[in-house]
């Protein structure tokens, strides 16, 4: 499948087809209050994750939340941008997903591309080949490793509003009028069909046949994610899916590592870098992109301050973990106990997941694929690139 027929075909997989499911979908990166490595405090390391974004961000030339500045400023989007104060009062997450891509003050959501741009600079120019060496570059970074950086964060930016659409069938009245639900609808179609469009165009730009398939690929992984999610939660009626922790794991790189790994290696393609080097890259990539995953599913349980009313992910790594100990039975035993009136409390059954094994368990994995990132990162040469790369891994691996 080219990467014409996959973008034709993305929305259909990703729920546009039929009804939707409902997903009140954030595209915020969860905050994160303290950073270091659990290899040895480091007296450099950043306090905060505002810090280490900040840093690196010097590091790369510019603040990568201007990385697609241009494409959210075009006409097409400046227009849709006026229909979605349409959806204003409704509860549809489009709203949040464009609130978030405007200002977001507490937290990063361009990190793939900063990593992408950070592992470009850390790796620098081929050894083995000199015609790259006579490629423009900007604090050490060359203009297609930057265009490169802006495609992986335009597909992700795409999915995310894809991601967004709602399943009317599940409406309530508090989320809004039927009418503007399915406007909303509309509108994250439309746009997340156009952002994909601008990084397809931004890829055949390149030039690279191999940088163009590792990328169609990535979206090929993200579509078989998504859809495996959405067909796997379809086959049962039950409130959670059974499935275990290699299950899960094979479905989050499809879903959330893919795209940083693959859009890793090709930077290294673009400057002429061999396997070996290619290798590195991808594997720094999908181990980040693994603990970030697990980061954020973890937050809901290891936030001081947590609304009794917050929600959370039943698949997410604490709980799938925690099924895996406890054992299917036990576990829908469980969700019975805490229900009421067929709704969860949530408040209960946080603390019965915190009182098992799954939330340790988690955290020790998180910080598997911290190590793993680590000992990719090793083979490439000492630099401030480098160890920004270091600092971003300890900031998702450090639970305090």
């Amino acid at each position: 499948m080219n990467p014409r027929q996959l973008l034709l075909r993305l929305p259909r997989y990703l729920g546009v087809s039929g009804p939707p499911r409902r997903l009140w979908w954030s595209p915020s990166l969860d905050t994160i209050s303290s950073v270091g490595s659990w290899r040895g405090q480091s007296s450099k390391s950043p306090a905060h994750w505002n810090q280490v974004v900040s840093e690196a961000e010097k590091i790369v030339g510019y603040p990568t939340s201007f990385m697609s500045l241009r494409c959210l400023l075009s006409d097409e989007l400046s227009n849709i941008a006026m229909q979605v104060r349409k959806l204003v009062g409704t509860r549809h997450p489009l709203l949040t997903t464009a609130r978030g891509l405007v200002h977001d003050s507490r937290n990063n959501l361009q990190l793939r591309g900063l990593v992408v741009l950070l592992i470009s600079k850390a790796a620098g120019p081929s050894s083995t080949n000199a015609s790259c060496q006579n490629y423009d570059t900007v604090s050490g970074i060359y203009s297609c490793q930057r265009s490169l950086a802006e495609i992986t964060e335009l597909i992700h930016t795409a999915l995310l509003v894809h991601r967004g659409i709602v399943n009317l069938n599940e409406l309530q009245s508090s989320d809004g009028p039927l009418k503007d639900m399915q406007f909303g609808n509309k509108i994250a179609i439309l746009s997340g069909d156009f952002l994909l469009a601008n990084a397809c165009n931004g890829l055949a730009l390149l030039q690279n046949t191999k940088v163009v398939e590792l990328l169609a690929s990535a979206l090929m992984d993200l579509v078989q994610g998504v859809y495996h999610e959405n067909s796997t939660s379809a086959k049962e009626n039950d409130i959670t899916d059974d499935i275990g922790i290699s299950a899960w794991k094979q479905q989050t790189f499809l879903s959330h590592g893919a795209l940083l790994a693959k859009s890793c290696q090709a930077a290294m393609e673009l400057a002429q870098h061999g396997a070996e080097v290619q290798g590195m890259a991808f594997q720094y990539g999908k181990h980040m992109a693994m603990s970030h995953k697990i980061n954020s599913d973890l937050q809901p349980f290891i936030k001081e301050k947590t609304s009794d009313s917050l929600t959370f992910n039943l698949n997410s790594a604490p709980v799938v973990l925690h099924q895996e100990f406890l054992g299917r039975d036990l576990w829908i035993k469980q969700i019975g106990e805490v229900q009421e009136k067929g709704r969860l409390d949530y408040a209960k059954l946080r603390e019965t997941i915190k009182a098992g094994k799954g939330v340790t368990s988690a955290i020790d994995l998180c910080r598997y694929h911290g190590n793993k990132a680590l000992e990719a990162l090793a083979s490439f040469p000492p630099s401030e690139a480098r160890s920004a790369l270091e600092n971003i891994v300890f900031a998702v691996t450090r639970f305090s």
